[in-house]
């Protein structure tokens, strides 16, 4: 894996920008800004998939998302150089914000009061990590394994009871499925692969299935392996299920603690936005976008993300443009966190697409992030001032920049 920054050989600023000009077109660039990858949870088999699919479909900026961990960026960033495809280098938190959760307000977990969602944009790669940052980023790593370590304890009861024949080692299922940090949903492929090879019939599976979900029948296909495994989680897993192992409250770090860890890793912290639900519902947090907009910035956040497939193309719109008016750096995703094998190109529920607009936007999100690693890269301060405020005016320069940074990098011979 090359550990070096793929900015060390980058021309400086001035002839970046002076080079952009001079090529007399600036292209909007397809990108999908946040997906998880083997290191947290995906639907991926492997990182190279995603740059493969991306390929294949026109995107040509993506953006590592994954939960606690950076270990993916040096592949990442190898293959980047690989398909000629830009990366940017993110990662994301669960936060708690202890006041909200007394009030029962929902912010972007919808089930859980108070619980937060946070990423980091545009982190140094290799990742620049130390003193109390780096301590309290491995004990949430620690602390997530330390939950899932009980769940399998509780999944291996059950089998035992049941006379199965087969159980689960952790570092085992691991080295198979996950990389340095194995979570839920592995433990949810984990089982029904094991199901699948222990039981020859459709009956004898779905009998199984009865006994563990505590006398539920499984509702989906058994063909449809995206869908199984949800259920595996939604009935096994989760609150109510035989395996579920509540999450410590001690083991959630505070958003000012996340934001911390961000910024001393170099990055930009990010809220994720939910936005409107199947139903057209927002949470108590999202519904008054003037009150988030404040909120946020006096948290310091000046930069949110969306996954546009959870939202319709009419909230999506109406939420980024007000946001847009505030210049605030917006970018979007698809996250490929579950089992279920979506396209890399970013499009709204029901498969709508973006507009000309939002790809616009969404291009200069990434365009501001790329100008940022590139900054921070070599010594210089980023979208980001020393006090953490956000540079919100320089948005337009900081865009073009970006633009420059990414061109560069794509126009470069293959390593």
């Amino acid at each position: 894996m090359n550990k070096q920054s793929i900015f060390t050989n980058f021309p400086e600023r001035h002839d970046l920008l002076d080079a952009q000009k001079n090529k007399g077109e600036n292209k909007v660039l397809l990108v999908n800004g946040h997906f998880h990858t083997p290191y947290s949870f995906s639907a991926f088999t492997e990182i190279e998939q995603a740059f493969q699919m991306a390929k294949a479909e026109g995107v040509q900026v993506l953006g590592i998302n994954d939960f606690y961990t950076t270990d993916g960026y040096a592949e990442f960033a190898d293959l980047a150089r690989k398909y000629k495809i830009f990366p940017l280098f993110n990662i994301e938190f669960m936060a708690l914000q202890s006041d909200l959760q007394v009030q029962g307000i929902r912010v972007n977990d919808p089930a859980n009061p108070g619980r937060t969602y946070m990423s980091g944009k545009g982190l140094t790669n290799p990742l620049v990590l130390e003193g109390e940052s780096m301590r309290l980023l491995q004990q949430v790593q620690h602390e997530s394994n330390v939950q899932t370590t009980e769940i399998l304890k509780k999944v291996n009861g059950l089998l035992a009871e049941l006379n199965v024949g087969f159980s689960f080692n952790f570092e085992q299922l691991k080295t198979k499925y996950a990389k340095n940090m194995l979570r839920e949903r592995h433990i949810a492929k984990a089982l029904r692969i094991a199901i699948d090879e222990k039981f020859t019939t459709e009956e004898q599976k779905q009998a199984f299935y009865f006994q563990i979900f505590s006398g539920k029948q499984v509702k989906s296909k058994l063909t449809d392996v995206a869908s199984l495994e949800n259920e595996i989680r939604g009935n096994l897993l989760k609150s109510g299920g035989r395996a579920f192992v509540p999450e410590d409250p001690t083991a959630f770090l505070s958003l000012e603690q996340v934001n911390s860890i961000i910024i001393s890793a170099g990055g930009i912290p990010c809220y994720p936005v939910l936005l409107d639900d199947a139903k057209g519902n927002f949470t108590d947090y999202e519904g008054d976008f003037t009150r988030l907009y404040e909120t946020l910035v006096s948290k310091g956040i000046y930069t949110i993300e969306l996954i546009p497939g959870r939202n319709t193309f009419a909230a999506l719109k109406e939420f980024v443009t007000f946001f847009r008016s505030k210049n605030f750096l917006i970018t979007f995703g698809t996250e490929h966190n579950t089992p279920q094998l979506d396209p890399v190109k970013v499009s709204c529920s029901g498969g709508v697409d973006l507009d000309e607009e939002l790809n616009r936007i969404g291009y200069e999100g990434a365009c501001i992030i790329a100008a940022h690693q590139y900054l921070v890269a070599n010594g210089e301060e980023g979208f980001l001032r020393g006090d953490g405020s956000g540079k919100t005016a320089e948005y337009n320069s900081f865009a073009e920049l970006g633009n420059a940074v990414i061109n560069q990098f794509l126009e470069e011979k293959p390593l």
